[in-house]
């Protein structure tokens, strides 16, 4: 709709309706009044935030869901790594620990049977390798996706006697995804062209029996063909202790899903072991009832202070092994000769 411009006798009010109308040449009526620049200003700031308004919306929903997909695809190991370190500088401060400080299982009267040896019995060997004295022990590194590239030839060469390759892990997101290691077909076959005996592993971050079952058959499909030498053995732990999937496990519903994995692989004919480090003895698993299989212990120090019998000890997580670049666990397995 167009608006007539006042009569002449209305000039001074002209200026007022010439600021607010465009001027039309060819009847000479004013057109529709233009917009101000600070109506322009409001409408466009409004608009833009509006926008922001859809965004963060918009993200409320899918920052969750991204969030969980990246921790179900996410290493745990790489969020314990820097625990495991500052445990290791912890405990290289103060090397002895406490007896009881490793509590004894309140639903079982007997404690697991003691250790047999102490801080005297371990030593370097000319490879600055750990060793027991009081009877024959192996040397063994465990690897994954973080020691990248491995020459086997050369770390068999520096005096290791076996290699515990990781399988797999499963992300420690709601959803849980399984995932292959990235280099555990390259370590399969490097291990068994340079003559290496392999045990395996797999980072678990189990809730229920069913995650368990799944976790084995995730790992038995792996491994494929290839023949075990050393045990096998389910990582199981708390990878992120305020939003990891495994923080409100508890321990009896940890103690069962080891020994479930325990016996079904014992069942199908490997040699099952129980990893653990020292809190997770003390205060997350029922030990006693694990007694039944060999223990791998996991206690970043070169005196051996933990009071109950184990197999096989990761005693730092700060090694350093020819054909191996940056740092890699290494452990000393001292089989129960009983068993043989």
């Amino acid at each position: 709709m167009k608006h007539s411009v006042p009569d002449d006798e209305y000039t001074d009010d002209y200026e007022e309706y010439s600021e607010d109308y465009v001027y039309v040449e060819d009847d000479g009526d004013y057109a529709q009044p233009r917009t101000s620049g600070a109506v322009v200003f409001l409408g466009a700031a409004a608009a833009v935030c509006l926008v922001i308004f859809l965004l963060i919306l918009a993200a409320s929903f899918l920052l969750p869901s991204l969030k969980e997909a990246r921790q179900d695809q996410e290493d745990p190991d790489a969020f314990l790594h820097g625990i495991r370190l500052e445990e290791e500088s912890q405990l290289k401060e103060n090397p002895i620990v406490a007896e009881e400080e490793t509590e004894v299982t309140q639903e079982t009267t007997i404690p697991p049977e003691a250790n047999p040896f102490d801080q005297y019995d371990f030593q370097y060997n000319k490879q600055n390798y750990l060793y027991c004295l009081k009877q024959e022990s192996y040397v063994g590194v465990d690897v994954s996706a973080f020691q990248h590239d491995i020459d086997w030839n050369q770390v068999k060469a520096s005096g290791v006697d076996f290699a515990m390759l990781r399988l797999g892990y499963r992300g420690w997101g709601a959803k849980g995804t399984l995932v292959e290691d990235e280099y555990i077909q390259q370590n399969l076959a490097g291990t068994a062209a340079a003559g290496i005996p392999i045990g395996a592993y797999f980072f678990s971050q189990a809730t229920t029996l069913d995650e368990v079952h799944e976790e084995i058959e995730f790992m038995l499909e792996i491994l494929g063909d290839y023949q075990l030498d050393y045990p096998i053995v389910l990582d199981w732990e708390v990878a992120n202790p305020t939003e990891g999937r495994v923080r409100n496990v508890t321990r009896r519903e940890l103690t069962d899903m080891l020994r479930y994995f325990c016996d079904e692989m014992s069942a199908r004919g490997f040699d099952p072991m129980v990893y653990f480090n020292w809190t997770q003895a003390s205060r997350m698993i029922y030990l006693s009832e694990l007694e039944d299989y060999p223990f791998w212990l996991a206690l970043y120090q070169d005196r051996m202070t933990f009071p109950f019998r184990v197999e096989m000890w990761q005693y730092t997580s700060e090694g350093k092994v020819p054909g191996i670049e940056g740092d890699v666990d290494i452990n000393v397995y001292i089989p129960d000769l009983r068993k043989q």
